[in-house]
């Protein structure tokens, strides 16, 4: 089974490990030292791994870039419900981040932008199942 690691920059381990914590995930110890944290986001195929900056420095020659200042990516995140996406944003607010963006509800599909305390945007996300197995259009006549 294909595995996914995202490497993000982090300037507070320590911080970071609660946030990520924070939102439902847990942190690996067997993949977890005074640089690096791996937070297990799917057991067995998805994972975070928060890297100090200085520490990612070290796996590439090309500079780092400050999610702080510009964004660099965003990572999506789909949930079982609505109120899962809310909790975990919640969650995640209480511990630092930030929601620099309203809740985009589409009907069928509901995202809410959570930036984690290092800059770092994860979007948490819910999609109708029809809609996630057939499209939108599936769905087109539940809406007004």
């Amino acid at each position: 089974m294909t595995s996914m690691f995202v490497n993000l920059p982090v300037t507070d381990l320590d911080r970071s490990k609660a946030f990520y914590e924070a939102l439902g995930f847990r942190i690996n110890p067997a993949f977890t030292d005074h640089n690096a944290a791996c937070v297990v986001v799917e057991e067995d195929h998805n994972f975070f791994m928060l890297l100090l900056r200085d520490f990612f420095q070290t796996f590439t020659d090309r500079p780092i870039g400050d999610p702080s200042k510009d964004v660099l990516t965003t990572i999506g995140l789909f949930l079982d419900s609505r109120e899962a996406v809310d909790a975990t944003v919640a969650a995640g607010l209480g511990l630092g981040g930030r929601e620099d963006r309203p809740a985009s509800d589409y009907g069928f599909m509901y995202q809410r932008q959570l930036t984690d305390p290092d800059g770092n945007v994860l979007e948490f996300g819910w999609m109708d199942p029809k809609a996630a197995e057939q499209g939108p259009p599936a769905v087109a006549d539940q809406q007004g």
